[in-house]
């Protein structure tokens, strides 16, 4: 397992995994898009002071959740059952949210509704994915803080302040 671990911060994609990268990240940044407005929590709303925080936003929660959630996930024919290792780190990923809501973070109620929770099961899966087609977890670390930076900073998400405070 560490192994497995070690390989996905140690391997970096060549111009073809990078090249596929688009035609996962895409299509589901676009039905996560599509989710978020239906759901009511995607709205045109700059902020400047928050576009500044991309560095911290890769650190955490990119990163970070990247590494718990899909570091452990096989690369591309590391394991004759991948869609479980995948399911299982899209399933804890998406829990996770719903436990940060009732434990720790008193300002993110929002992250309980259901179109929340499909927005961030799609995240799950396509980090998943990407993880899985090119043996690093480094696309994955990209998508998911691109996800949250561009919702944070232009979309009218919440930051951390405003999840810590109830």
């Amino acid at each position: 397992m560490l192994s497995r671990l070690k390989s996905s911060l140690l391997t970096w994609p060549g111009r073809h995994g990078w090249a596929s990268c688009v035609l996962i990240a895409g299509p589901a940044a676009v039905f996560i898009a599509i989710v978020a407005l239906t759901g009511g929590f995607l709205h045109w709303q700059p902020e400047s002071s928050k576009l500044w925080r991309l560095p911290m936003i890769l650190v955490i929660p990119a990163f970070s959740e990247e590494l718990v959630f899909r570091g452990l996930v096989p690369k591309q024919g590391e394991s004759r059952h991948p869609w479980l290792w995948i399911a299982a780190s899209i399933i804890s990923f998406t829990a996770w949210h719903a436990v940060e809501a009732v434990t720790y973070l008193p300002g993110a109620q929002l992250f309980l509704q259901p179109a929340f929770l499909i927005c961030a099961a799609t995240l799950g899966l396509g980090c998943a994915v990407l993880r899985y087609r090119t043996g690093s977890l480094w696309p994955a670390v990209a998508f998911h803080g691109l996800v949250v930076w561009l919702w944070q900073g232009l979309l009218g998400g919440p930051g951390i302040a405003e999840l810590l405070r109830g």
